[in-house]
C-alpha cells in the first residue's frame, strides 16, 4: 500500500495545501492530522467575530466531514503527534506508528504567554483558533469590560472589533507607540487616534503584573501602579513558530522551521509552510504568503519542483476605525520616510537613495493609493 503524503495542520495553511494538490493529483492517499476540532475556517475573521455578531459556528466554513469528502481524505481530529522519525518516514501518535510519503509541517504559530500573578490568570484568554475564539465568546457572554494585553497587529484589531461589538476596552503594552515593529510612529498616531476615537483606551509603558478577583468583575495591577478594572482579559502579545516537534526530530530551526525556496526542510521528504515556516531566512506570519507556498508546494509534491517567490507583500490591517495598509520595508533595505497628508489621511513612503519605493504605510482615506504603490514595490524574494 502506498504510503499517504501527511499534513500536519488544518488550518489556511493546510487545507490551503490539500485543496492546490488535490488539483494536480487525485489519488495519492492524503491524511490531515490536527490538535483541534479540523473545521475549516479563516483566521483572519477571528478578529472581525464581533464587529460582524458571529460566534465561532458563524466562521466556520466547513465541518471536517466534508473537508474530508472535499478533498478525499482522510481527517484526523483532537490528535496531537508525539513525535516523528525522519530516518524511517514515520511520525507517531502515542504508542501508533503512521508511515509517510512526504510529511508536511503547517501546525502554525502558538500564542506567547507571560506569567502573571493573582488568582484569576485563568481568565486571560489567547485567541489563535476556532476553538479559543469559542471559549472566549461563552466566558465573554454578558461581559462588558475587556482588557487586551498587546497594541500589535492583532491587538489593535481586537481592539477594534471588540469596541464594535460594544465592550469597553483598555489596551495594556510596554511600548511606546501602536504597532511599533510594523509602522512608521506617524502612522501609528493616526491609528491610535482613531482607535481612541471609538473609544478604545491605551495605557502604553506598563505591563500587567497582576490580575484577580474583586467585588465585581476583576483588578488587573499595572507596573506602573495602576488598576483597572475588567471582566476578561485577550492576550494578543504575539505568535512564536512552532518548532519543539521539529527540533526533536532533529531537523534545522531557527525563527521558525527553516526551510529553501523549494520548502524542504533539512531532511528529504519533510516541508513546512505557513506560520511555522522560516523560508529561505523570511518568516512571515500572513495569508498572502501562505498561499503563494501552498501552489508551489503542491507542484513539488507532484514531481515539479517550484521555487517559491514573494513579490511585495503589503499588508491590510482590520482596523475600520482607521483603515490601514502597509508594506513594511524589506530586511536590509534602507531608506527614508516621507510623511504627507494630515489628520487620520497619511502617505508614508520609504525610498531609497536612488528614489526607489521600499515601503510605505497607508492610513485613512490614503489607502486608496495601495494599487498603484504596489507596483512601484521590490519583491521580498525574487
Amino acid at each position: 500500500m502506498t504510503s499517504p503524503v501527511v499534513i500536519i495542520g488544518t488550518g489556511l495553511a493546510g487545507y490551503n495545501l490539500a485543496r492546490e494538490f488535490r488539483k494536480l493529483d487525485s489519488e495519492t492517499p492524503l491524511l490531515l492530522i490536527t490538535a483541534d476540532d479540523g473545521r475549516s475556517y479563516s483566521k483572519p475573521m477571528l478578529s472581525t467575530g464581533f464587529a460582524k455578531a458571529k460566534d465561532a459556528d458563524g466562521l466556520c466554513m466547513a465541518e471536517p466531514g466534508a473537508m474530508a469528502v472535499q478533498l478525499k481524505a482522510e481527517v484526523r481530529t483532537h490528535t496531537r503527534i508525539s513525535g516523528i522519525d525522519p530516518g524511517h518516514k514515520r511520525l507517531w501518535i502515542g504508542e501508533e506508528a503512521v508511515a509517510y510519503r512526504d510529511l508536511i509541517l503547517a501546525w502554525g504559530a502558538q500564542t506567547v504567554q507571560v506569567p502573571v500573578e493573582g488568582d484569576a490568570s485563568a481568565l486571560i484568554f489567547p485567541i489563535n483558533d476556532l476553538e479559543d475564539y469559542a471559549r472566549f465568546r461563552a466566558a465573554a457572554a454578558g461581559k462588558q469590560r475587556v482588557l487586551i494585553l498587546g497594541a500589535g497587529l492583532i491587538g489593535c484589531e481586537f481592539a477594534n472589533d471588540m469596541r464594535l461589538g460594544a465592550f469597553e476596552v483598555d489596551v495594556v503594552a510596554p511600548c511606546e507607540q501602536v504597532m511599533p515593529t510594523l509602522l512608521h510612529p506617524a502612522a501609528a498616531g493616526a491609528v491610535q487616534a482613531g482607535l481612541e476615537g471609538l473609544g478604545v483606551r491605551f495605557h502604553l509603558g506598563p505591563v500587567l503584573t497582576r490580575l484577580q478577583h474583586a467585588a465585581e468583575g476583576l483588578e488587573a495591577h499595572l507596573s506602573d501602579g495602576s488598576v483597572i478594572a475588567c471582566d476578561l482579559v485577550v492576550s494578543a502579545i504575539g505568535l512564536r513558530p512552532r518548532t519543539d516537534l521539529a527540533a526533536a526530530a532533529g531537523l534545522q530551526v531557527n525563527r521558525g522551521v527553516v526551510v529553501d525556496r523549494e520548502l524542504r526542510t533539512s531532511h528529504a521528504n519533510i516541508f513546512a509552510l505557513g506560520d511555522c515556516a522560516e523560508v529561505d531566512g523570511i518568516n512571515l506570519l500572513y495569508v498572502m504568503p501562505l498561499m503563494g507556498c501552498a501552489r508551489a508546494l503542491a507542484q513539488t509534491l507532484t514531481g515539479a519542483p517550484v521555487a517559491v517567490a514573494y513579490g511585495p507583500m503589503p499588508i491590510t490591517v482590520k482596523t475600520p476605525a482607521c483603515p490601514l495598509v502597509v508594506s513594511p520595508v524589506p530586511a536590509g533595505r534602507e531608506g527614508d520616510w516621507q510623511v504627507e497628508g494630515q489628520g487620520a489621511d497619511l502617505k508614508l513612503l520609504c525610498r531609497d537613495a536612488e528614489g526607489n519605493l521600499l515601503g510605505y504605510a497607508l492610513t485613512g482615506t490614503a489607502v486608496m493609493e495601495k494599487l498603484a504603490l504596489n507596483r512601484q514595490l521590490p519583491a521580498l524574494m525574487a
